[in-house]
């Protein structure tokens, strides 16, 4: 894969593009990022609201479409956000020295970990430090803090790297499915399965959700695809190139996942009819995300990108000002669905007693599996009410961050 330009390294702030210019390239972004944030906030609703919320919406004997549906449109999210992250960093990269970047990145990373810890576990828990949870934030900043390093490579050795790791990540898979195979706490990091809990001290436990090696390959060719958002690249080569590769990517899912050999540690099968049997073609692995999983969530994202890049109405800039405050928008909504989750407990005559014991065998507080959780439909309607609740706060920190320039630390934000 080549893209239509002359090598440049993506620290090289020589260019000092317009503002107007970076503006118009990056708003196509803000507004994907926007759509991923407001539809991640459903499968978060969902966990906390619907009556069945700790049975796999997936599993194809007990799902049915709809709920199916709802959580697999979610798999776009976490996928797409980490590859638009390192779209952004390349794109910073043009306004910063190599240097500058790489101490931002260093910097951003390891405080994007520490607000996992600090900030989002407990927002799932009430509680801190128990569990500790290593879920987005934490493969995001790990991330970071590896491109920090990789970003004084040559671009193509970026580009190399992270079509190997992304393309090659799933030959480990052999690896975890040996007989006798255990996964210590470092290998739980860099790939292992979802949920490996790990004893800290006495009582307490950290729990591995997002190992790193996968998400880190996507960052690295977000970071590449940047490329194409240089103000020099004429807008109909490079949504002409977002297509050819978003097609591309789904091409890839189709034919791998119908050859059935490699690419996903759990293989097509028929279902008792065609529907299930289509939903088993679509059902990929996301902990940690398999080769599949991101060519089928990415593929869509960048086909998104060419068409989105031609919209602007009202609705694209609620969007955009969701996806530029994604950070703010992320923790604050985990809050709100947690508060409404404990009065809606409290209210159903559930007692604190009862909230510490579901701690100790499910990750939030507050659920319970059966206590008189809601139906879809309720499920969708709080998920509305949630998302359009938040939007005057976000609109009022984006121009709080528009407007304050001048203040380093909201760059972290």
């Amino acid at each position: 894969m080549t893209f239509p330009l002359t090598h440049k390294s993506a620290a090289a702030s020589s260019l000092n593009p317009a503002p107007s210019a970076i503006k118009s390239r990056i708003e196509s972004i803000d507004v994907l990022r926007g759509l991923i944030m407001v539809i991640m906030a459903l499968d978060h609703t969902r966990d906390f609201f619907h009556a069945q919320a700790y049975d796999d919406p997936l599993n194809l004997d007990t799902t049915t479409p709809v709920l199916f549906v709802t959580r697999w449109i979610t798999h776009f999210c976490a996928p797409t956000f980490a590859f638009l992250s390192g779209t952004s960093i390349y794109l910073q990269g043009l306004r910063k020295s190599r240097s500058e970047l790489s101490l931002f990145l260093l910097k951003r990373g390891l405080w994007l970990i520490v607000a996992e810890v600090l900030l989002i576990a407990p927002a799932d828990t009430f509680t801190l430090f128990n569990p500790i949870t290593l879920v987005v934030f934490w493969s995001l900043g790990i991330s970071m803090v590896f491109m920090a390093g990789l970003t004084w490579l040559p671009f193509r050795a970026i580009l190399g790297l992270g079509l190997a790791i992304v393309l090659g990540h799933n030959l480990l898979d052999a690896v975890e499915q040996a007989p006798g195979f255990t996964s210590g706490f470092g290998w739980a990091l860099v790939h292992g399965g979802s949920h490996r809990v790990f004893d800290y001290a006495p009582g307490r436990v950290i729990v591995v959700l997002y190992p790193f090696l996968p998400w880190l390959g996507l960052m690295m060719l977000g970071y590449c695809l940047g490329r194409l958002f240089e103000p020099t690249v004429a807008a109909w080569k490079r949504q002409q190139w977002l297509v050819y590769l978003g097609a591309g990517a789904i091409g890839l899912f189709v034919g791998l996942r119908w050859l059935n050999g490699y690419g996903d540690p759990f293989p097509l099968s028929v279902q008792k009819d065609g529907l299930t049997t289509l939903f088993s073609f679509l059902k990929v692995h996301k902990y940690p995300p398999s080769l599949l999983y991101m060519c089928i969530t990415v593929g869509p994202g960048l086909l998104g990108l060419a068409l989105l890049e031609n919209v602007h109405n009202r609705v694209t800039g609620v969007l955009r000002t969701y996806g530029r405050t994604a950070f703010f928008y992320y923790t604050i909504h985990f809050y709100v669905l947690h508060t409404l989750r404990m009065l809606v407990f409290f209210a159903a005559g559930h007692t604190m007693m009862e909230a510490d014991k579901s701690l100790q065998t499910i990750p939030m507080r507050f659920v319970l599996p059966g206590d008189g959780g809601y139906n879809l439909g309720v499920v969708y309607l709080i998920w509305i009410a949630v998302v359009a609740s938040l939007y005057p706060l976000c609109r009022w920190y984006d121009a709080y961050k528009t407007t304050h320039k001048e203040q380093w630390w909201l760059s972290y934000l």
